[in-house]
């Protein structure tokens, strides 16, 4: 595409805002609608995409993106007019007699830049936002998963109005260019090399952004007691780590955190739990999905070819490069300083870091950045807190994983260097919305303190004002100065 060529198209979504339609609520509503109508007419075609892409089975793709979108569309849809009508405040006695409210209104137009391990979910659950608030809207999805950016691209252009919603497909070329427009607030889900370019762009014209990012994302497993507490966190682990696009998910579980007395036990829960859920030769399970290209498939390959990495492994490893398949993967204890422990793995290879005391794994959590999620399996209330106080992430989920990204009502993102602004639900309507402050009074009563010539009385007002002593105000205008 032609730089010119996308400046037009954009100045076309921008008069497309400007108009005002967007902001009405029967806009927002058949757009929101229409989106549902996309999503339930072409599941089939959705799941074709992302099996040719990334090898999802149907139902994963049910689960992590077409099902979650459905669900958040159908929640919009269900709460549109009560998100958009605001809510009353209160100014100071002093502006008596008044109203104020709280308007939400469009930010304007803005920009989408999703990743490729979740090409619809990572598109559409912030583009509903977007829409539910009134915005028009660019959505860059990632050349990556082509299949999924070309299907996007013809079912948005079909079913939405295509002069204030419109996706641009491309390569890093591309990127580039978008982000040389004004923008009213840019939306990122992706790497932190890139974030720092969008972010850098940005700040030429002072556009807000969301950074939705990742990092390494640790899981503790305490000493679990009983068969069943063993079998379900082994589930739940596996679940995050291999099911969940084969551990390519910024919020997956990148390695565990485990007392080296347990070790061995949970290395044996974990194997037992890989041929349950994939069986006994995984490259032949349609449940796990493939790497997205041969230069990730590659980058894995590297962390596992350090030869003090490939010692530290205890179960899978196998690579195959045609099929783009790494099976899943255990290690205990590889090199701290090795890439796979300080890099993002963003893969099916999970390493184990054995620890004497569980407590030490908040010592070793601190030592990273800022994780986007913690996940810690443990029966021990006295752990949790330590864990809950000592620290600081995006999210902490006790005994399971994941299941904080598929809750409308709790707000999804990060801190520090797994991102920043939170979206899903009436947070992705909050964080494409301006709250717009609305006062208003008459001219009937005023109050003479707040303006020159000052005098004594005039201190003792205000400051009685600002404390809220009410009382002591009537006091003072009554002459009771002390």
């Amino acid at each position: 595409m032609e730089a010119m060529d996308l400046h037009l198209q954009i100045t076309e979504v921008r008069q497309s805002f400007s108009c005002g339609k967007t902001k009405e609520e029967s806009w927002r509503r058949s757009q929101l609608q229409a989106l549902l109508s996309l999503l339930v007419e072409n599941e089939s075609d959705i799941f074709a995409a992302l099996s040719r892409d990334l090898g999802k089975h149907p139902v994963e793709s049910f689960r992590d993106e077409v099902g979650t979108s459905i669900k958040t569309v159908t929640l919009a849809l269900k709460c549109l007019r009560k998100w958009m009508a605001g809510r009353k405040a209160s100014l100071p006695i002093a502006a008596f007699p008044s109203t104020a409210e709280v308007i939400p209104e469009p930010l304007g137009v803005v920009l989408i830049i999703a990743s490729w391990n979740f090409p619809f979910g990572l598109s559409l659950e912030p583009l509903i936002g977007a829409v539910a608030a009134g915005n028009a809207a660019v959505l860059k999805p990632s050349e990556l998963a082509p299949a999924s950016s070309s299907l996007l691209a013809r079912l948005i252009r079909s079913y939405l109005d295509a002069t204030a919603i419109k996706v641009i497909e491309g390569g890093a070329w591309v990127g580039e260019q978008l982000l040389h427009e004004k923008w009213d607030k840019i939306f990122f889900t992706g790497s932190t090399r890139v974030a720092r370019r969008i972010m850098s762009a940005a700040a030429e014209n002072l556009t807000p952004v969301v950074l939705e990012l990742g990092g390494k994302c640790p899981a503790v497993v305490d000493a679990l007691s009983g068969r069943l507490a063993k079998q379900v966190a082994t589930k739940r682990i596996l679940s995050s780590k291999f099911g969940t696009c084969a551990g390519q998910a910024c919020i997956g579980i990148d390695y565990i955190i485990v007392e080296e007395k347990f070790c061995p036990t949970l290395v044996q829960l974990l194997k037992d739990g890989i041929a349950d859920m994939f069986g006994k030769n995984p490259r032949e399970s349609k449940s796990i999905a493939r790497i997205i290209n041969e230069n990730h498939f590659s980058r894995l390959g590297d962390m596992l070819d350090d030869p003090l990495v490939k010692r530290s492994i205890v179960h899978g490893g196998a690579l195959d490069r045609e099929n783009l398949f790494v099976e899943p993967t255990i290690l205990i204890d590889p090199p701290l300083k090795a890439s796979i422990m300080t890099d993002e793995i963003f893969g099916p290879l999970l390493p184990l870091i054995t620890v004497n005391k569980i407590e030490e794994s908040i010592g070793f959590i601190n030592s990273l950045p800022r994780p986007l999620a913690i996940y810690a399996f443990t029966q021990d209330e006295s752990l949790k807190s330590k864990l809950l106080r000592g620290t600081s992430s995006g999210s902490i989920v006790f005994n399971d994983a994941i299941i904080q990204y598929a809750a409308d009502s709790l707000p999804f993102g990060g801190v520090g260097e797994s991102g920043f602004g939170r979206y899903h639900g009436k947070f992705s309507f909050d964080t494409f919305s301006h709250e717009k402050v609305v006062a208003r009074r008459n001219f009937i009563f005023d109050i003479w303190f707040r303006y020159p010539p000052w005098n004594g009385n005039s201190m003792n007002l205000l400051r009685a004002g600002y404390l809220y002593e009410y009382v002591r105000i009537v006091l003072i205008l009554l002459g009771f100065n002390k």
